[in-house]
This record gives C-alpha cells, structure tokens and sequence, in this order.
C-alpha cells in the first residue's frame, strides 16, 4: 500500500464517513470528511500482522503478562524522544480522553478551576464540564498568525481556585511544537499557582521538518512531583479505535493517588490494543512512520499554497499535527457565513473553530490525513467556493 490509496470507509461504522450525512447532510459520494482527527491510511502491517495472529489463533481472552507492551513503550520513548522511562510509571487507560478523565477525578475536586490554553481540543472542556469543575480558559495570543503563550495576561484571570492545567503539546488545534523555553515557562506557571499539570503529548510523533518536539519531563525535570504524562500509539499509527492510551507518572505520591483511582473504577485494558501498541512501538512502526511525516509535509504545502490563493484566507503554520487551522476572518465574513460556503458549496466537513473555546471563532480546522488527490479536491472545491473574493 501507499499513502495515494483511497480506502473506502463508508459502511465500517466509521464516525468520520458514516456521520456525514447526519451531521453535515453530505453523502459520502458527494462531500469530504476532513473532520475527525484519524487517518485515511491503513496502519503499519507489523501491526495488522499483529492482529492477524490474534485472528488465526481465536481465542479471545484477557491479557496478561505486559512486559513486552512495557518495554515497547520504554523503547519507542527512549529512541524516539530521549526520555527513559520506568515500567511502573505506565498506566494503560482506554485512550487519553478516559485518560484526562481519570487525571480530573483523581487531583481534582468539584468546583475546581482546570486552565486550558484555548483554542485547544474541545475534549477538554466537555469532560472538565462534566466532572463538575470549572474551565478556566486562558486564550493564547495571535503573533503574525502563530499562537504564543501570555502568561501576563493569564495571570489576571485567575481566581485562586484552580487546581490544574491541561496543556496539549503539540498544541492540537493549531500545530504548534512548544519550545523547551515555553515548557519551562509553562512548569513555573505551574509551581507559581500550585497546580498539577497535565501534559497531553499525544501528537508528539507527528512533527515536521525543522521542529522538534521536547517531552515535558525534559524542558523541566524538576517538576515530577506535579507532573503527569499522557502518550499514546493511536494518532501516530492511524488506531485510534483501539482505545488505548498512556498515563505516565514518575512521583510516587501521584502514582498512588491515579493507580486508587484506575481501581476504584475497574478500569483495565482490551487485548486488541495492548497487541496493537506493541506492535506499533517497533523498528518496523518507526519505519512506517518515517515515511508518513514526508507525505504529510507534502500535504500540509499543497494545501497551504491553496488557502494562500484566496484572499482573506489564512493558514496557521502548521508544525505538527496533521490537523490544518485555517483563519476566515479575513474575508469579513461571520461565521455562519463561511461554514455554509465550506459545508454546502464546497461539500467538505470540518470542525467548527468555536467548539475549541475562545480564540477559535474565526477558524476552522481540516484534516489533511488522506490521499493527496483528496487534498488537491479540498482545494479547488474551496477555490470555487471562495471564487468572488479573487
């Protein structure tokens, strides 16, 4: 297989596809669904392989004996990032939604504040409003189209009763990698207010050339006491169905606090994904891997030069993530506008900027995970959508 493959996946019980016509009233013959944030591709084949022994033996019981999962994400880490991790650091949670959850239930309390730095994965906020506590939205700022943290500003919005900040790095929507500066930055905001900080690392694999991604506990190791890690196989490796995800946790003391929590709510994982990570985590997954970020470089280009053709149109520069965060504020438009000219002209469905809370109203953000002849179409449609403002 290549990436220029079409794969249908219409009939598969895919969200993506056969919520189309529901959601957006497109068929699937007829629109784009750029919208949830899976791929198009099929995953590494070390990883259906994986699946296809599970298949050829049929006995589907419950897992055990992780070791090999463990050492996996040990490895994958340790090459891929640079950071060394412990087997009982891992926790196995039913992807980093649950994952977030659990982190809420477990250092939070009701009525709580939780700092999210919007616009930032909407996620988030359903979950936090869901748990009872507060979103505490700290907007980043626009310089020259690119998000930056401001701290000064945050300050000023606080109340006292926050407890916690989730940070999504890579920043997901917008793609931008943090600096190891703007981490530490990050951690001292943190240790400034007394709160626990959430790093959602989950995009990580998926930076472009030029950047370069920094794991938390390396731009600041001296806050393990307050720190918990989330990583994940399901983004980089196109699994997203599994449901598995990574909490990591190096202080003891919160290690105990998160692991009464995973057994107060019997939380344990399926055999699929455990296999499904191992597999990934791999020198066959890296390979796979290394050959996916050029054709989505290749993507992110064509689609940039795109938007860049029609006036009032912006491209945020995307540094990771396969997820493009287009500005329409520059056509004057409102947003109703705009979206019905994506939704119903150009037949493409996207996610609408303000379901990622304030600073996202003028945005919206499109999925370039496809074949690129499946860009190329987003392209012109939104050309020809656009075609009064050349």
């Amino acid at each position: 297989m290549t990436f220029d493959t079409p794969i249908s996946r219409a009939g598969s019980h895919c969200v993506k596809w056969d919520m189309l016509e529901p959601l957006y009233g497109l068929k699937p013959d007829e629109g784009l669904a750029m919208w949830v944030a899976d791929m198009e591709f099929r995953p590494p084949q070390v990883v259906q392989d994986a699946l296809q022994r599970m298949l050829d033996h049929g006995v589907y019981g419950y897992f055990g004996d992780d070791r090999a999962y463990l050492q996996a994400i040990r490895w994958w880490m340790s090459t891929r990032h640079g950071w060394e991790v412990q087997p009982d650091w891992i926790f196995t949670t039913h992807g980093l939604v649950n994952g977030t959850a659990l982190c809420i239930h477990s250092f939070t309390q009701p009525g709580d504040g939780i700092i999210l730095m919007t616009p930032v994965y909407h996620a988030f906020s359903r979950i936090i409003k869901a748990a009872g506590r507060e979103v505490v939205e700290c907007p980043l700022a626009l310089v020259d189209g690119t998000a930056r943290m401001d701290f000064a500003a945050w300050e000023q919005r606080l109340t006292g009763r926050e407890t916690m900040l989730i940070l999504c790095s890579p920043h997901n929507p917008g793609g931008r990698v943090w600096t190891p500066d703007e981490l530490r930055a990050v951690a001292d905001f943190c240790v400034r207010h007394d709160l626990i900080l959430v790093s959602d690392e989950i995009h990580h694999d998926l930076v472009y050339p030029g950047r370069k991604h920094t794991v938390m506990p390396l731009a600041a190791p001296g806050i393990a006491d307050r720190l918990v890690m989330m990583t994940a196989t399901t983004k980089t490796f196109n699994i997203a169905g599994a449901h598995i995800g990574n909490v990591i946790i190096a202080d003891p003391a919160l290690r105990k606090t998160f692991a009464d929590t995973m057994m107060a709510l019997g939380i344990s994982p399926n055999s699929f994904g455990m296999h499904m990570a191992t597999a990934a985590y791999s020198p066959e997954g890296a390979a796979w891997l290394d050959a996916l970020m050029p054709y989505l470089d290749a993507n992110r280009q064509l689609f940039d030069a795109g938007i860049a053709a029609i006036p009032g149109l912006r491209s945020t520069p995307l540094e990771a993530t396969y997820l493009a965060w287009v500005d329409f504020s520059g056509t004057g438009m409102a947003p109703a506008e705009f979206i019905a000219r994506v939704e119903k002209q150009a037949r493409i469905a996207t996610n609408h900027g303000s379901a990622f809370g304030t600073g996202g109203e003028s945005f919206l953000r499109f999925n370039l995970a496809c074949p690129r002849a499946q860009v190329a179409e987003a392209v012109s449609r939104l050309q020809r959508a656009f075609a009064d403002l050349q």
